[in-house]
């Protein structure tokens, strides 16, 4: 291998783009219920599920996690799902993380 092909296979490599997972304030939706999905779908312990939901509910939203594109994506299907079984309107969207 030459020094060229050294120098340019060891080129930095972009790091994937990541994507924030957000859960949206609405006038239905119980807080018990919110913190609910916050430990069951992004693993949070209760005081942290607790401090996300009130974030929620005062700005009307907050940031639950930060995944790849894939990930993200099946998290926020993963909330819709179980909330509209639930009969809850909790909404739950992606946006690319400005990190």
């Amino acid at each position: 291998m030459s020094m060229n092909e050294t120098k340019t296979s060891k080129q930095k490599l972009k790091q994937p783009s990541r994507f924030e997972v957000l859960l949206l304030n609405d006038d239905y939706t119980s807080m018990d219920f919110v913190v609910e999905v916050l430990k069951r779908f992004f693993h949070k312990e209760f005081f942290a599920a607790e401090a996300i939901m009130l974030k929620i509910h005062i700005d009307g939203e907050a940031v639950c996690g930060s995944y790849s594109y894939d990930v993200a994506q099946t998290k926020v299907s993963q909330v819709i799902e179980y909330s509209r079984k639930n009969d809850q309107p909790l909404m739950s969207v992606l946006r690319e993380g400005s990190f």
